[in-house]
């Protein structure tokens, strides 16, 4: 039997994600109902400018003051999509305070705060869910949470940054440099006016902080995930791929270590090999590869970011927490019991790929195999050029500690017959 007293929603921002989540609610507000069983009622809308036409919405339901709409006490859910830390944190807290759950689009917040505001939905006996934070429509956190809560997940890895992986399909597949695939993507739409949190990782790493804490139950911040950017991936890198049959991706890797006594979180660019199916990952799309012991390998691929595929994501939460307040129940809180520790960079293990410009003469190779060797890292493969006096030299390590490689390239510097270390690239997904 349905309730006929409506859940009220208030919506916090209401630009790209944001309108389409207010559309949906009231171009299917009968299926919403059919499925939650009670009907869903916007009873609010906070944004900045307010004379903006918002088709659709009720003009009545718009305001500038979201710190009183979360205060009203009568709201049943908040839905924020405004992104950023502040004052996006404190209107999470304030709803909490005042009786409402709370469905979050926001992963720079829940990476940075999570723990926070996990607690503080405990406190006030309220939800907090936020699938659309990673991934886009891509079904993951609950998946990861829910389905996968009676497995041991070891490794996640994956694309979860639609501007780069179209950046860098482009360079694979025309052999397009940086800049250009880039303005390409700017033209597209794809890539905002200031790349910055896209190109430099900012927002890869704040998805794995959230991917790896879920999948470990240990608490992983921002600030404990090893961030590198795309920038300096060059067409030769693409070319150095080619040659090993692999492709390049800014990936977000969670692992666990293999004693299971601690885990790590990272984003960098990364030769995979085109047989693996996160190679295939054409254009703006996300896929995660997620590997556990008992279900194994597993891939969940869709669009990870825009209007709709995102508020698919915030709608699906919506539902969810909607019909836990009509049961008088909460979802799944936070599961941080594990409590493992991040261990640095240092002691990730991984393979290879250093590219050096050395001087074409005997004995050059056996110098750099030498300086290998004095660290501990071992070599795979060798190949090299050589033309009037210049030449280059790559190699392709077995796997070695990123502070074993650091040491080594150092060493390497040092070495009269290196004229620099042109690229070095990791090697995953093998």
């Amino acid at each position: 039997m349905m309730r006929t007293r409506p859940l009220k929603v208030a919506l916090l921002g209401c630009g790209v994600v944001g309108s389409e989540v207010a559309r949906i609610m009231m171009t299917h507000a009968d299926d919403l109902a059919a499925r939650i069983g009670a009907p869903v009622e916007l009873a609010g809308v906070a944004v900045r400018r307010p004379d903006k036409v918002r088709e659709g919405i009720d003009p009545a339901l718009i305001t500038t003051d979201a710190t009183a709409l979360v205060k009203r006490g009568d709201l049943d859910i908040v839905v924020e999509v405004i992104g950023g830390i502040e004052p996006a944190r404190t209107l999470i807290t304030t709803a909490f305070e005042h009786g409402a759950s709370v469905v979050s689009a926001n992963k720079a917040l829940l990476a940075q705060d999570g723990a926070a505001l996990h607690a503080a939905a405990e406190e006030h006996g309220k939800d907090l869910y936020y699938e659309a934070a990673v991934a886009g429509a891509i079904p993951l956190i609950r998946p990861l949470r829910e389905s996968l809560a009676g497995d041991k997940v070891n490794r996640v890895l994956g694309i979860v940054n639609g501007t780069t992986n179209f950046i860098l399909d482009k360079m694979d597949s025309t052999g397009a440099g940086y800049q250009e695939a880039l303005d390409e993507a700017t033209a597209l739409g794809y890539a905002e006016a200031d790349p910055t949190a896209d190109v430099e990782g900012f927002d890869a790493a704040a998805k794995a902080a959230i991917l790896a804490g879920i999948a470990f139950h240990t608490r992983v911040r921002l600030d404990d995930v090893h961030r590198e950017g795309m920038t300096e991936v060059t067409a030769a890198d693409f070319a150095s791929a080619k040659e090993m049959g692999c492709t390049i991706k800014l990936l977000a890797i969670c692992e666990r270590a293999e004693d299971g006594a601690s885990v790590t979180a990272r984003v960098h660019p990364a030769m995979i090999p085109l047989s693996h199916p996160l190679a295939s990952v054409r254009g703006a799309y996300n896929a995660v590869f997620v590997e556990s012991d008992a279900s194994g390998r597993l891939m969940f691929y869709g669009p990870g970011a825009g209007g709709s595929p995102t508020a698919s994501a915030v709608l699906g939460d919506l539902v969810a927490v909607a019909r836990n307040r009509i049961n008088g129940t909460t979802g799944p809180g936070e599961s941080a019991y594990a409590a493992l520790p991040v261990s640095p960079m240092g002691e990730v293990v991984t393979r290879y790929h250093i590219s050096l410009d050395v001087a074409d003469k005997p004995g050059v190779l056996a110098q750099v195999a030498t300086v290998f060797a004095e660290h501990g890292v071992s070599i795979d493969t060798v190949r090299q050029q050589g033309k009037d006096g210049e030449a280059s030299l790559v190699v392709v390590t077995h796997r070695a500690s990123d502070a074993a490689l650091g040491g080594t390239v150092e060493a390497l510097r040092k070495l009269d017959t290196v004229r620099g270390v042109a690229s070095i690239m990791r090697v995953e997904g093998e």
